[in-house]
């Protein structure tokens, strides 16, 4: 959405919903893998996005289309066993086709000289982002990503060690490249 007012008010519901997200955070301790100025960085960042995300000069609402699940009765009797883990198998994996396309619209950004971000603090106030928006039932939103020119040079992007994070066969036997 490119409409300078629907932008203001759209960051006005996601700060909203951003004040949920940083009583989370900071109820929560430090994760581990952080040093305390990693995380206030973290959070300095954040608490910046979460005030001026209204600001940028584009704002992409990347949406899914929900398919609800068929009748239990039309169903064999074995899966009517299993239904309720079935829809919660579902919801669970709904995001697994629109993921990778937000992850393909980053890269492409960046590509252009373009900085853009997941959030997906909005959700907490789907509802009122769907109202806004015209959004009709049926159509989740999965993501909210800010586009515009950084304002400076693009850093190096900094992750753990893969042996941190990635394991061999089971849990905890440490990834050995």
């Amino acid at each position: 959405m490119r409409d300078p007012e629907l932008r203001r008010e759209l960051g006005v519901i996601y700060r909203k919903a951003s004040d949920i997200a940083k009583a989370i955070y900071q109820a929560r301790a430090r994760p581990a893998h952080m040093t305390d100025e990693q995380h206030q960085r973290m959070m300095s960042s954040g608490a910046y996005l979460w005030e001026h995300i209204g600001e940028a000069p584009v704002l992409l609402v990347p949406c899914l289309r929900g398919r609800p699940a068929p009748r239990p009765e039309t169903l064999p009797p074995a899966v009517q066993l299993v239904y309720e883990e079935e829809v919660a198998y579902t919801d669970r994996i709904r995001g697994a086709s629109i993921y990778p396309a937000v992850q393909n619209i980053i890269l492409a950004c960046r590509a252009f000289g373009l900085g853009t971000l997941i959030t997906t603090n909005h959700i907490r106030c789907e509802g009122e982002v769907k109202a806004l928006l015209g959004i009709p039932d049926g159509i989740s939103t999965y993501a909210l990503m800010p586009i515009g020119y950084p304002e400076d040079k693009f850093g190096p992007v900094q992750r753990r060690p893969v042996s941190e994070v990635a394991y061999t066969d089971r849990w905890g036997t440490a990834w050995l490249g």
